[in-house]
């Protein structure tokens, strides 16, 4: 039977410390490549911009916006004897009238404009007559904007012959209830408006 080696203690110390040392270096490495590793990939991280997830729904077109609608209205004052086209609050114009008789008033309240007529012809609610004149120097001139149709009377504005112009200038109270207007404030109110245009007729 062999004997075994004698080791002295020195020796021991010396290979129990190149043990250690050697681990010790092993863990320094491992620690200083997962430091290198976490640096790296810290550093990928901050020079790659974060995108976040599209969660938003697709963008829809707005839909138009319409134009605002600005309401015209025909105002007739009975008691001026005036007849105004405003707005929005605004009068656009002013003209003198003529108005019903007493007898044969023109109606107040609210209508619109029902029918808008160049070179209209006159027909007499009375008799029944037609007279075929067309023109300024008709019955009714050359325009008829109507607002009230009430059996065979249809109320309207309308224009007036050369011979009857005094009714309007002098705003008397002599027609069958339809409102005179002279002949190039007629055109001029008729130009602005259309079927359907509200018409105020105040006392």
């Amino acid at each position: 039977m062999a004997t075994p080696p004698t080791i002295r203690r020195p020796a021991i110390r010396r290979l129990l410390g190149s043990l250690l040392g050697a681990t010790a270096a092993v863990s320094t490495a491992a620690v200083s490549t997962a430091v290198v590793a976490t640096a790296s990939a810290a550093a990928l991280a901050s020079s790659e911009p974060a995108v976040a997830p599209d969660l938003a729904e697709p963008a829809t077109a707005a839909a138009p916006v319409p134009p605002a609608v600005r309401t015209r209205e025909i105002v007739l004052e009975l008691g001026r004897r005036q007849i105004s086209l405003v707005e929005e609050g605004k009068v656009l114009g002013s003209w003198p009238v003529a108005i019903g008789d007493p007898r044969t008033p023109t109606p107040t309240g609210r209508f619109v404009v029902e029918n808008m007529v160049v070179n209209p012809i006159y027909q007499s609610t009375s008799s029944g007559r037609i007279n075929n004149a067309v023109g300024p120097q008709a019955p009714l001139g050359d325009r008829w904007i109507g607002f009230k149709q009430s059996g065979l009377n249809q109320f309207g504005i309308h224009g007036t012959p050369d011979a009857w112009a005094w009714t309007v200038t002098s705003r008397a109270a002599v027609s069958n209830g339809c409102v005179r207007m002279l002949t190039p404030h007629v055109r001029q109110l008729f130009d602005q408006v259309e079927v359907g245009t509200p018409v105020i007729v105040k006392p």
